[in-house]
């Protein structure tokens, strides 16, 4: 394959991602298949997982990419059509610590990608960059061809989680997957768990004809917004296209972000381990830190990106991490990988043990705060502002300014972020304040300070 074919843009920070088959296709992932056979076997491992989401494009990229492995004289234990999650859950269990999804997650139906795990950690960034080189050289085809093994994992899956995971009592739930793959195991494993499921798009269609699999935007959780006023359920729970994100309504249609998730999750698990550290990314509320510190723990903030939480995790030692994407990982009675179909869990476990878990959700701390607001820009453009941000930028009032991730300046009444996203060329913003005025004030200072840097840039607030 000629290098205008492996596409720099499709190596993200994280994954690989493009469109299928101008980006992606069978070709490329034979020639990624044969890339990973080869670090597999300098790492002395013998098996690769391989699962796969319901894009129409995903069981063609699924057997290109096993052919390729077993090209490079390395197994293949194929556990078929699932959420990322379970490909995570099948490395560990089978002993492999190695695997690949093939997934789009929540990019639109022509797209598709692949997340891969080597050795019990994720891939992201010049181990990410690197397999394109490694991708364009020729590689002989191994002496003793490897081979595919079929296996089903939902059983064990689940199994595991019900083991694990008791509710107080039975609850009634909604849950929407949007036509991803996680309504190939969500619907069964909380009725397992005893909870009466009214199901919402639960048919892995990959088109998504109904609405987009992307909890993280408030237009895609109004049709379970609706089933909750509709019905007598108690909680509604969403899930991303490949099932590792959770989404949580109310009954009053309340979106319970998950920064405010991680407030309920942390104060359960301190409980059980005082003074831990609980790990979270620059984009998440002051209320979280706030709310840890008061629960007894030790607040850590950490750069976003799922890959780059798995690693930090793996460091601290931490039983809890979360992103404000809803990438939640337990560490504490799991395998730390994130999964929201395992958090959907943990959460109603919670819940159970109240007769109305709206309140509870609603009563988590809040404050005035704006989503994710993005600045489009050229490649590389994020960088370079950012970089000036952090040199020249004045922020009177501030208490602490951090520049792990961009830059976060934190005031004794809200904090405003401006980081550079590492999968597309954008600055993402998020402000926060106690009250109105503290949101605005902090706004017209980060506006201020963008302007003084690039006085035609195009801001979103």
């Amino acid at each position: 394959m000629p290098t205008t074919e492996l596409p720099l843009h499709a190596f993200k920070a994280y994954d690989i991602r493009g469109e299928v088959p101008g980006a992606l296709n069978a070709n490329f992932a034979t020639l990624l298949g044969r890339s990973m056979a080869a670090r597999a076997s300098e790492a002395g491992i013998s098996a690769l997982v391989i699962g796969y989401d319901g894009r129409l494009s995903s069981p063609e990229l699924s057997q290109a990419l096993a052919d390729g492995i077993h090209d490079g004289g390395i197994n293949t234990l194929n556990i078929g059509m699932v959420p990322t999650p379970l490909v995570y859950f099948a490395a560990h269990t089978l002993g492999t610590g190695s695997g690949i999804a093939i997934t789009g997650s929540h990019n639109p139906p022509q797209y598709n990608g692949f997340k891969m795990m080597m050795a019990g950690s994720a891939l992201y960034g010049d181990d990410i960059t690197s397999l394109r080189t490694e991708m364009m050289r020729p590689k002989a085809i191994a002496s003793k061809r490897g081979e595919g093994q079929s296996i089903n994992v939902v059983d064990d899956y689940i199994t595991r989680i019900t083991a694990d995971v008791v509710l107080k009592r039975p609850m009634k739930i909604a849950i929407d997957c949007g036509n991803g793959v996680a309504g190939v195991i969500a619907p069964a494993l909380f009725k397992a768990l005893g909870c009466e499921v009214h199901e919402l798009f639960c048919e892995v269609d990959g088109r998504f004809p109904n609405h987009h699999p992307d909890p993280a935007d408030p237009k895609n959780l109004q049709d379970l917004i609706a089933a909750l006023k509709e019905t007598d359920c108690e909680i509604g729970l969403a899930f991303d296209g490949d099932g590792d994100r959770l989404g949580v309504v109310t009954r009053s249609g309340e979106i319970i972000w998950p920064d405010r998730q991680m407030i309920l999750f942390a104060r359960d698990i301190l409980m059980r381990l005082p003074k831990s550290q609980i790990l979270f990314d620059v984009k998440c509320s002051r209320q979280l830190s706030q709310a840890i510190t008061a629960a007894g723990g030790e607040p850590l903030m950490c750069r976003t990106g799922h890959s780059l939480v798995k690693a930090k995790l793996a460091e601290t030692g931490a039983p809890l991490a979360g992103e404000m994407s809803g990438h939640i990982f337990f560490k504490e009675r799991w395998f730390g990988f994130d999964d929201g179909l395992y958090t959907g869990a943990r959460l109603l476990e919670i819940l159970s043990r109240d007769a109305n878990p709206s309140a509870v959700l609603e009563s988590l701390p809040t404050a005035f705060s704006t989503p994710e607001l993005k600045i489009e820009m050229a490649e590389g453009e994020p960088f370079t502002l950012i970089d000036a941000l952090q040199e020249k930028g004045v922020f009177k009032g501030a208490t602490q300014i951090s520049t792990i991730d961009g830059v976060r300046v934190e005031y004794a009444d809200g904090f405003g972020l401006a980081r550079p996203s590492n999968t597309t060329p954008v600055v993402v913003l998020r402000f926060e304040g106690d009250t109105p005025m503290a949101l605005e004030r902090i706004q017209t200072q980060f506006r201020q300070q963008l302007l003084a840097i690039k006085s035609d840039i195009r801001l979103p607030f």
